[in-house]
């Protein structure tokens, strides 16, 4: 588990304003408040060779974490980020990144593996966000088997206190270029519905996680350092929407994305923590 990667980039302001533009969300003063909470998604990207790429869009070498093996479907299973200070723009900025454990296991449809990746971001000296991705790789799926039900019922509109986001191929096309994501499950409809099996293009773990972070800040009440946490529990796909809910409790916000229809998809909480 020694085995690292680092990368060193000056933080310029343009991918957080594109960011802005595309969750429609306002763009803080990023040299003196810093990035928003889980903004650094969109900086110290790994750019791997197209050589490099597997059929499903994915990297097959020269990455960590590397597949642990041939042909495995790669989701986004949650993690945490937590965050001590502000990362500035106009300022360069280290990402650290190793695998933390890998475990195999049983589960409902097959055997899967877990890894566990960390990311560490330090900026002049300062250890600034602390990160933890739980990344999940499955088996194959059986020609002609779907991976999983798209889902139905009544439709469940935005509440009051819920944001919608529509959910378009645009929009997940732009998000993959933004993060320079080349899953085919979030662009290629011919792909995700032939190869992987599932009913709809997939919405990003982490564009949801994103979303739940915003709806969380749109409520104005923390400042300092952060520790969200985060949990995908079930696909979303694109016709389904997105709908987000933060609910502050006491020291901690309680978020949700759900579908149109009112299924949960994703689960977080942020809470303030101390230097």
């Amino acid at each position: 588990m020694s085995e690292f990667a680092e990368r060193t980039e000056l933080l310029v302001p343009e991918p957080a304003h594109a960011l802005g533009a595309l969750l429609e969300v306002p763009v803080p003063d990023l040299t003196r408040e810093g990035l928003p909470p889980l903004w650094h998604w969109v900086y110290l990207l790994d750019r791997p060779p197209q050589a490099d790429l597997g059929a499903d869009g994915h990297p097959v070498r020269g990455t960590i974490p590397a597949p642990p093996g041939p042909g495995l479907r790669r989701m986004w299973a949650g993690g945490q980020v937590r965050t001590h200070g502000p990362l500035r723009c106009g300022e360069p900025a280290t990402r650290r990144t190793e695998v933390l454990s890998i475990k195999d296991k049983q589960g409902r449809t097959g055997p899967v593996t877990f890894v566990v990746v960390g990311h560490r971001i330090t900026q002049l000296g300062r250890l600034v966000v602390d990160e933890r991705q739980d990344l999940v790789y499955r088996a194959p799926a059986e020609e002609g088997r779907e991976s999983e039900p798209a889902g139905e019922g009544p439709e469940v509109p935005p509440a009051e206190d819920e944001w919608g986001i529509d959910v378009t191929p645009t929009l997940l096309f732009r998000f993959s270029a933004l993060t320079y994501n080349a899953h085919r499950i979030h662009y290629d409809r011919d792909y995700v519905r032939d190869v992987e099996g599932y009913p709809g293009l997939l919405t990003h773990g982490p564009l949801q996680a994103l979303a739940m972070a915003e709806a969380a800040r749109a409520q104005g009440r923390f400042a300092g350092n952060l520790s969200f946490d985060y949990r995908l529990t079930a696909p979303l796909f694109d016709h389904q929407g997105l709908i987000v809910r933060a609910t502050p409790d006491g020291n901690t916000i309680t978020t949700a994305v759900r579908d149109v229809h009112g299924r949960q998809t994703a689960q977080g909480s942020l809470t303030t923590i101390g230097d």
